[in-house]
């Protein structure tokens, strides 16, 4: 009997599976953005190994191909997490029931890390800096 829920190993909160946009193959906290390490090659394999806790270290956009201008198309806010135990890191789209005001806080902590924006240009992950288009891709219109 497969299970509709998940403890997460860092707020100890009960997640459940829904039918919320993106929770198909949910691995990450609704309530403080945790993951675990739990897919390999691609989302929803759950073939690794590791099972390390991965932090949530900051926010970019989903790459979506590029315009007729040559310019990269950004989609949906993808979370950035990097496993504690081996450092992979990895991308994870936000669910709808995500908490904003955690993916809010990602950001700002996020933006104060030189270290993390070189060691993401180095994998061609670009972290998102823009609060205005934070706010567009979360509530729609700007807040400030």
């Amino acid at each position: 009997m497969k299970k509709d829920f998940f403890i997460c190993e860092h707020c100890r909160k009960k997640v459940f599976s829904s039918v919320s946009i993106g929770t198909k193959h949910r691995n990450h906290c609704p309530f403080c953005l945790y993951s675990k390490h739990v897919d390999l090659k691609k989302s929803g394999d759950r073939k690794s190994k590791c099972q390390g806790l991965m932090k949530p270290i900051g926010l970019t956009l989903k790459k979506e191909g590029k315009d007729r201008y040559g310019k990269n198309k950004e989609g949906e806010i993808m979370i950035i997490h990097q496993c504690l135990k081996c450092q992979k890191i990895s991308l994870n789209r936000i669910a709808r029931d995500d908490k904003e005001k955690e993916i809010i806080k990602i950001f700002q902590k996020s933006q104060k890390n030189d270290s993390l924006l070189k060691k993401l240009k180095k994998m061609d992950i670009d972290l998102l800096t823009d609060k205005e288009k934070l706010f567009l891709r979360l509530f729609g219109k700007k807040i400030f």
